[in-house]
């Protein structure tokens, strides 16, 4: 090879220079689904859903230690996320958004049932986001109980008022408390349909009672 050839040879990508691009790459395509999905393309919700799902689902798993509970908070914090897209800031990373949305899902959670499930001291850090999170040391004071009665009286009201498919869904996961296996072999229906019926009924309901809870 002549020196020629060897001067213009392009240098080979440092680890760094791959990471950085894929981020790039991943934050490109994440602004491409949240602009297709503010339009009201349906099919860009589970695209995002899709692709960070996992990662999420993991994440809250390190948290709460209730594999039970975690499919739930990890479809409580897209449901979050969704219904707030609008406020998302393209500033910073959708995935850093997401977190901080699933860690205060799992605080709220953790504090109404005084769970100690891991070390506060120990910030729980994700490959994909820059977020750190800690548990703040905040005592958690119960709500009072016609706060408490109130609200369960809304959530009946607007449990009575979802489609039959999403009502029976919803009833026997948070209700009868059955699991996402014993309501797919209740109803004979592939577990990722219950799964979506039951991500569609929170979303309705959230949609129904985010106002309305916010007076108790």
């Amino acid at each position: 090879m002549s020196k020629r050839s060897r001067a213009h040879k392009t240098p080979p990508h440092s680890p760094s220079d791959v990471t950085d691009h894929h981020r790039l790459d991943s934050r490109a395509e994440d602004s491409r689904f949240i602009h297709e999905a503010l339009k009201g393309d349906d099919a860009a919700y589970k695209k995002l859903m899709k692709k960070y799902h996992d990662a999420i689902f993991n994440f809250i798993y390190r948290m709460v230690r209730d594999k039970h509970q975690v499919e739930d908070l990890t479809q409580e914090a897209f449901i979050k996320a969704f219904n707030s897209l609008k406020s998302f800031n393209e500033e910073y990373a959708f995935s850093t958004w997401l977190y901080k949305i699933a860690t205060n899902n799992c605080i709220d959670y953790i504090r109404k049932r005084k769970l100690q499930t891991y070390s506060i001291d120990k910030p729980i850090e994700s490959k994909d986001s820059d977020y750190a999170f800690e548990l703040p040391d905040d005592s958690y004071e119960a709500d009072k109980d016609i706060i408490s009665d109130q609200r369960s009286k809304l959530l009946v009201e607007a449990i009575a008022k979802l489609p039959e498919k999403y009502k029976r869904v919803i009833r026997l996961r948070h209700v009868e408390e059955r699991s996402y296996e014993e309501i797919a072999k209740q109803l004979k229906l592939p577990i990722g349909t219950v799964k979506a019926h039951i991500f569609r009924a929170r979303e309705l309901l959230y949609k129904a009672l985010r106002d309305k809870i916010r007076n108790y």
